[in-house]
């Protein structure tokens, strides 16, 4: 694809541009070492490195064009510069331009919140495919352009990918599409320049506070997206959740709410509950679904209420519901021949942990147990560390504090910062083995018939990075070994 200049910045609030705006353009690069001849650079200003110190680089490696906040003082004649204000909002626009706007030509809805990202665009994915449609998903497990599945690197990735995975959805016929919207992206600018049919408001809680300092900032970040909803659009929230009104103080989309426990527009409950699922009532109608806890029952009426706000018959999208399984790493169930039931689930915010404990809690027998393994992520928000270790202590049998992802931490000092939350008369409950591989065996061996098993915090991840290396690591692989190995005892 080729495009001049002049094209791409059509409709962009640009400050200046210096050369020939008629240059043509192949590609677009945010990494200096990726240009090749006819790229156009972006010089955007990170939190550790600035990309304008990277322009010569770019030039010298055949860049057509840059766009920086910043002329710089050697230029090349045969170099066009755009002046902008802000080359991460440029970008997210000039890249929806390259690609033809993509996002115009497909029902795009964006899903935010602390958790229930990944389930709620996932099954509403499978759902619209399963009625027939083309359909395209954005998230953290995977990206699908209809039935093509491509690895996701990060939740919602950088405009360049995100308007070239829209733009190949509309060329292989995709009429939606459901995209995780993470905070990161939303203060990045990375969906700068996309047209959203609608948005999902989930829930808020704390997480990604290294990266945004307050839950304040955080909450106002998760708000811009509502904010940039235009007229026409829709804008569907948890009114079970605090905040879920101020999300929407200043949109300009159709607001419409769902709710487990308060008055909305879509209304849902739990009748019954056992281990093989629970039975749901959603708008007065009855669903039998195979996920479990109410988290998930909140999610389930998500993608209920989302389907009816696009169009689904209500009777189409309840039969596919009750016959869609958990997603991969959230509440992912494995059972040994010994009847002890293990449980991968992705929590890794205080939240999240709760939220899957108190939905094992019921299924437990007066007689059973429940073993937790959990961890915290390195270089991450240090605050959550001691609150997800007190409630795993307070509610579980026996805790296991072990490694997740350590970055470049000690394993040990992350652990000793968890400890620091765990209450004095529940200390004998708690065991630390930083080995990851060795808590989960050690959970497995301890259980007996009847007890669970939670292993939080990885979910569907297949790594474990320790010290900027990534080594192959499954959760799901490892408890199934175990219990593999325990059947030849």
């Amino acid at each position: 694809m080729v495009k001049t200049l002049n094209e791409i910045v059509e409709g962009v609030d640009y400050e200046e541009i210096m050369g020939d705006p008629d240059a043509e353009i192949g590609n677009m690069e945010i990494d200096s070492r990726k240009v090749i001849p006819g790229s156009m650079f972006f010089a955007l200003r990170g939190t550790n490195t600035d990309g304008h110190d990277f322009i010569d680089t770019a030039v010298l490696s055949g860049a057509r064009a840059v766009v920086c906040e910043t002329i710089p003082q050697k230029i090349s004649n045969n170099i066009s510069y755009i002046r902008v204000r802000d080359s991460a909002r440029a970008l997210g626009l000039m890249a929806s331009s390259f690609y033809g706007h993509p996002s115009h030509k497909i029902k795009l809805t964006g899903i935010t919140g602390t958790n229930g990202k990944t389930t709620t665009g996932t099954l509403l994915y499978r759902m619209f495919s399963r009625m027939g449609y083309r359909t395209g998903l954005i998230s953290t497990i995977n990206y699908f352009i209809h039935e093509r599945k491509l690895p996701a690197r990060l939740t919602t990735p950088d405009p360049v990918k995100l308007n070239w995975l829209l733009s190949e959805m509309v060329k292989e016929g995709c009429a939606y599409c459901f995209m995780e919207v993470s905070s990161h992206s939303i203060a990045q600018h990375r969906i700068s320049g996309l047209h959203f049919t609608g948005g999902i408001f989930t829930n808020i809680s704390r997480d990604h506070l290294d990266y945004h300092g307050n839950f304040s900032e955080y909450l106002n970040v998760k708000k811009q997206f509502f904010d940039l909803l235009e007229e026409g659009s829709f804008a569907l929230i948890n009114q079970d959740d605090r905040n879920a009104g101020f999300m929407v103080q200043n949109t300009k989309a159709t607001v419409k709410s769902y709710a487990l426990k308060s008055v909305a527009d879509f209304r849902g409950n739990i009748i019954e509950k056992d281990r093989g699922g629970m039975l749901l009532k959603l708008n007065g109608r009855e669903l039998w679904t195979s996920l479990m806890g109410s988290f998930n029952a909140s999610n389930i009426l998500a993608v209920f209420a989302t389907g009816i706000l696009l169009g689904a018959e209500e009777d189409e999208a309840l039969k596919i519901l009750s016959s869609l399984t958990p997603v991969e790493g959230r509440f992912e169930t494995m059972r040994s021949d010994g009847k002890v039931t293990a449980i991968v689930d992705y929590a890794h915010t205080p939240d999240a942990l709760e939220n899957v404990i108190e939905a094992i809690t019921p299924l437990l027998d007066s007689q059973a147990r429940l073993i937790t393994v959990a961890g915290a992520g390195g270089d991450r928000d240090k605050g959550k560390r001691p609150v997800m270790a007190g409630i795993a202590a307070e509610k579980s049998s026996k805790l296991i504090l072990t490694s997740d992802n350590p970055r470049s931490e000690d394993p040990e000092l992350i652990i000793r910062d968890m400890l620091e939350g765990v209450e004095e008369a529940f200390r004998d409950r708690v065991i630390c083995i930083s080995n990851r591989r060795e808590a989960i065996r050690t959970a497995c061996m301890m259980a007996r018939a009847g007890d669970f098993i939670l292993v939080a915090g990885k979910g569907h991840e297949t790594y474990q990075e320790i010290k900027g290396v990534k080594h192959h690591f499954d959760d799901r692989e490892v408890v199934l070994s175990v219990f593999k190995s325990m059947q030849k005892i």
